[in-house]
């Protein structure tokens, strides 16, 4: 589904990201993991066009996507759930959620959608009047994700979801990350917390300084000597 090749990202003389290439297959949940500044939010920035690569291609349901305006990705089916989540702040919740579906028209589907999406999160359904910026942490990141899947994509792409988290909220984020892609969503997982995203998820690839040093199977990345010293604490 997902096709990267060659993809550089600079900031200014700065390599952030050094010519990777990867792909994520339809019905998968990817993993890229690294320590902080390897490279991984740049590159999920990258290919959801919030930032313009420095080079290399990105092919989306056998589509160049390269050049695609940012603002189109929703419509290629492409939905993005930021770091730091990126909620509306003076918007309720339940405005929160109906902007994720801004280039949907068929009105009641996306009532149904809104129903599931409180299914997901039962908090939202209660706090749908609240102002979002009100949220916690945690209900703002459930927020996020329930925003993005208003847009009904083809491809999640998720960035730290469970940064600044109590451990109970994370395993509530998870929860739902894990239901999502067992409907047969695509997902690629950026994730801080090297563990639970190779638990998650059916493929990993690792990233060091802009550069993707390891890939292979979850599990097998789990017990990989250099995985578990490097991130996984042992």
């Amino acid at each position: 589904m997902l096709e990267v090749t060659g993809l550089r990202v600079a900031y200014g003389g700065i390599q952030a990201v050094r010519s990777i290439t990867f792909h994520v297959n339809q019905g998968e949940m990817v993993a890229l993991i690294g320590a902080n500044g390897a490279g991984k939010t740049s590159t999920l920035k990258a290919i959801a066009r919030v930032l313009d690569a420095a080079g290399g291609d990105v092919h989306f349901c056998g589509e160049k996507i390269t050049r695609v305006p940012p603002h189109a990705m929703i419509s290629k089916g492409l939905a993005l759930v930021p770091e730091g989540r990126g909620v509306f702040p003076r918007l309720s919740v339940a405005e929160n959620l109906a902007m994720g579906a801004f280039v949907r028209h068929d009105k009641a589907v996306i009532n149904d959608d809104l129903e599931r999406i409180y299914g997901y999160f039962p908090r939202l359904k209660e706090r749908e009047k609240q102002l979002a910026g009100t949220l916690s942490g945690g209900e703002q990141q459930m927020l996020a994700i329930g925003r993005a899947l208003m847009g009904r994509p083809k491809m999640l792409l998720l960035d730290e979801p469970s940064m600044g988290l109590a451990p109970l909220m994370v395993n509530k984020i998870f929860e739902v990350i894990r239901a999502v892609a067992a409907t047969g969503m695509t997902v690629l997982l950026i994730e801080q917390n090297a563990r639970l995203a190779l638990q998650s998820s059916q493929r990993g690839y690792v990233m060091e300084s802009g550069e993707i040093t390891l890939t292979g199977a979850s599990a097998s990345l789990l017990d990989d000597p250099k995985v578990r010293a490097a991130y996984l604490g042992e």
